[in-house]
């Protein structure tokens, strides 16, 4: 009887041994992704896509042009960039679809508070800093020629454009090194909140309007691991959900996990509220948004892509409609 006893513990023991040696790991997906508040949701996925049968691997990049060489090395299957990044990806190349946005708006354009400057006709003579390649460049460029006044990042022009990272535009204004900047999210807020900037604007009045951050995926997943794909769209629809209907887990998350506190629950809730949480795009917009930088030649694009070629909504479409929004 003893013997009967073990016998059935080790065949069972055996089972179950086989069993999860046989059981299926998680798809990983590796998620590119940048450091701002509207950019949080994408973060947020890796707390949540396991229901989803995923791993999310979240790689941080400095701006979204540095994600595009990962992805050609095929180091990267999703990411998150403003929509100009994605268009100049694609135009050099890069194997690319827009499949959903994650955020709109998102910039503003800050000066300092000593100086006398009511309105972007007022930047001739002055030094504006911005990154280069990023939503706010194409933002600035749009402004400026909507106002007639020329620019270079070398003198002669009406305006002196300073070209630096996101991270060292704030200390360049603190300081005195540039008279305004075209900032993204939470540094603007935190820049005015700071006492140091002042809002000049928020850039969304010319015909591009309100910048959309855009999500991209691979061809190869987007054609080649469509149940990954379609699982990995759900994930994203109900983490931006998540952050939509409850801004406090948001703002939980995006100050303490993603930022540790170096910014503050008003620097969050002024950046939001200026890039709030989405999930669409249009290929409209898409289409607005490169032939803008055809004009002011942003991405020196030889060939700009057709957003009606690149731009695949359906799976947002389909995963909207399992998660059952509208």
């Amino acid at each position: 009887m003893v013997n009967f006893n073990i016998g059935n513990k080790l065949a069972l023991f055996s089972f179950a041994l086989t069993f999860s040696l046989q059981a299926p790991a998680a798809d990983l997906v590796r998620v590119g992704n940048l450091k701002f508040a509207h950019y949080g949701a994408i973060s947020y996925m890796a707390e949540i896509c396991g229901k989803y049968d995923l791993k999310i691997q979240e790689r941080v990049f400095a701006k979204g042009l540095d994600i595009m060489p990962a992805i050609i090395a095929g180091e990267i299957d999703v990411s998150a960039s403003a929509a100009d990044a994605a268009i100049a990806g694609r135009a050099s190349g890069v194997p690319i679809f827009a499949v959903a946005g994650f955020a709109q708006g998102g910039a503003r354009i800050v000066k300092r508070p000593d100086l006398k400057i009511d309105s972007i006709k007022d930047f001739k003579g002055k030094k504006v800093g911005v990154a280069r390649g990023g939503a706010q460049e194409l933002l600035l460029l749009a402004e400026l020629g909507k106002n007639n006044l020329t620019w270079s990042d070398k003198p002669g022009k009406d305006v002196l454009i300073v070209y630096m990272a996101f991270a060292d535009l704030n200390q360049a204004l603190m300081q005195k090194n540039i008279d305004a900047m075209a900032q993204s999210e939470p540094q603007a807020s935190q820049a005015i909140n700071k006492g140091f900037g002042v809002e000049l604007m928020k850039p969304y009045d010319t015909p591009m309007g309100e910048p959309i951050r855009t999500l991209v995926m691979t061809e190869k997943m987007y054609k080649e691991k469509r149940p990954v794909a379609e699982r990995f769209m759900k994930c994203f629809v109900e983490a931006t959900k998540t952050f939509i209907e409850k801004p406090e887990v948001a703002q939980k998350f995006v100050v303490t996990k993603m930022f540790k506190g170096q910014i503050t629950d008003q620097d969050f809730k002024d950046a939001i509220g200026n890039s709030p949480y989405t999930y669409d795009l249009t290929i409209e917009h898409i289409q607005t948004t490169t032939d803008f930088m055809q004009k002011y030649g942003v991405g020196r694009m030889q060939n700009p892509p057709k957003a009606v070629d690149w731009v695949k909504l359906d799976l947002l479409a389909e995963a909207k409609k399992a998660m059952g929004v509208k």
